[in-house]
């Protein structure tokens, strides 16, 4: 019931690291989930998602904090000031909500699982910052390198990504 009104397979995470997994009103959901299992400060939130994302998703502190107000104005969360920051703890009435929703959070939670958590994101994750750093290198040092020089790199880099097209097409088959 309520989750074939809201559930769909598409709407979820596609595999490219700044796409937001959920569609709008989603992120709420996890939000309370983990407000239930303790208190949150809004970064911890946003460090936690992307932790359990393996670095995949980052949501914004302009996506979490105004879902956090919003829930705060729905009454499903408090906030108090510690240590100069808001902490944000769910309420009997957000424990309420969760629990009337709970297939659905079921779902949403269920498949982020599926989507983070392969044993493979580790190495997909070193890969990514391998391409990062060759980019940071190269970068600056493309202006002042030979055209012999540059033809080298860019054979090697040619060759390299035909290597690792021929492994995943491999791979597909």
């Amino acid at each position: 019931m309520f989750r074939d009104r809201f559930f769909r397979r598409d709407r979820f995470f596609n595999g490219f690291r700044y796409d937001s997994p959920f569609q709008k009103g989603d992120l709420k959901y996890v939000i309370l989930d983990l407000l239930k299992e303790k208190p949150r400060y809004g970064y911890e939130i946003i460090r936690h998602l992307e932790e359990s994302s393996h670095g995949f998703y980052k949501p914004s502190a302009g996506t979490v904090y105004p879902t956090l107000q919003m829930l705060e104005e729905m009454g499903y969360a408090t906030s108090k000031e510690r240590d100069g920051k808001k902490v944000y703890e769910i309420t009997k009435q957000g424990l309420e909500f969760l629990s009337e929703c709970s297939d659905f959070t079921d779902e949403v939670k269920s498949h982020m699982r599926h989507q983070w958590d392969h044993g493979n994101f580790e190495i997909i994750g070193q890969i990514v910052s391998e391409v990062v750093k060759m980019r940071r290198f190269l970068g600056p040092r493309m202006r002042n390198t030979s055209p012999e020089k540059m033809e080298r790199v860019k054979k090697i880099i040619t060759k390299a990504r035909q290597e690792i097209e021929s492994i995943l097409e491999e791979q597909e088959r």
